[in-house]
């Protein structure tokens, strides 16, 4: 019989396998433009490059992350209750209390950030205090948390770097195609292979975006249970959950570059009305989640 325990077993081991798919994608293209090119030190800049942004997301991410959402420091005094919550959350969780913020939203809805758990913060909508009752606001909270006390900041920058690494080495390729150069490369070079490589680096950075998505969606489910798990009380985030699938207007401070860090699509249920939109979503159906909160 599933469990929230099993759930959270396979979401660990289905998140790690795509990683894994992910890095051969990467290893996959860089032999691709190595074999077209026939000289595998063009890549050394699209490498340092995307390695150097992305370092300095992971470092920076929760100072970028709350000046993109607007967030504001929740005042200790006027939010007493949030920051009691989130203490005590904390505290079951083993963690350090993050830093608590304020997004002034009507849109229920709720993110965490940072590099780790030492250099966390939390924010929630005033639309989601407002909402939610305590229960409700204990299973958000507690699913913010999980995504810090299970790392998925070291998964997501992990991601976001093999994502940086194949759109500049795929970008790089199509540029030298259209300047028409060649590099060292061979005439005699198979044909077949050449079309291989080629469609493949045409076709890479879509399928980087797909497993970034796949990996973004198994990290929900797994918060979803951990939290679950934390609070011993599955039903407080499930109704939380149907409050904000219900809720069917975008925040007002929605962006692509935050979306996946937010509990539910801050562009609202319509950004996933049609099949195209569905396939690139950064979160899975809240039918899906709520239906795994309570099959235990």
């Amino acid at each position: 019989m599933a469990t929230l325990y099993t759930h959270q077993e396979e979401n660990v081991a289905k998140t790690w396998v795509i990683m894994g798919v992910f890095l051969c994608v990467v290893i996959g293209l860089g032999w691709a433009i190595s074999f077209y090119f026939n000289n595998p030190g063009i890549l050394l800049f699209a490498v340092v490059f995307a390695v150097g942004m992305n370092v300095w997301s992971y470092w920076n991410s929760d100072k970028v992350v709350i000046a993109l959402s607007r967030a504001k420091p929740a005042d200790p005094v006027q939010y007493a209750e949030l920051h009691r919550i989130v203490e005590n959350l904390s505290i079951t969780a083993g963690l350090p209390k993050p830093k608590v913020y304020i997004v002034d939203d009507p849109a229920p809805n709720a993110f965490a950030t940072g590099r780790d758990k030492n250099h966390a913060a939390v924010a929630v909508t005033s639309g989601l205090l407002a909402m939610m009752d305590k229960s409700e606001l204990e299973g958000v909270l507690a699913h913010e948390l999980s995504h810090i006390g299970n790392r998925d900041m070291l998964v997501s920058t992990i991601a976001v770097v093999l994502v940086g690494f194949v759109a500049l080495a795929s970008n790089f390729f199509m540029r030298s195609m259209f300047w028409g150069g060649n590099g060292n490369r061979e005439e005699k070079q198979n044909p077949i292979l050449m079309i291989v490589a080629v469609a493949f680096i045409v076709l890479a950075p879509i399928v980087a975006t797909l497993l970034q998505l796949a990996i973004s969606r198994k990290r929900e489910f797994l918060a979803d249970a951990s939290g679950a798990l934390l609070t011993r009380y599955p039903e407080g985030l499930a109704n939380a959950l149907c409050k904000i699938g219900a809720y069917a207007q975008p925040m007002r401070t929605a962006n692509n570059a935050t979306a996946h860090l937010y509990i539910s699509n801050p562009f609202g249920p319509k950004a996933a009305s049609s099949a195209l939109a569905r396939l690139f979503m950064t979160h899975p159906p809240i039918e899906a989640r709520i239906k795994a909160l309570l099959d235990n």
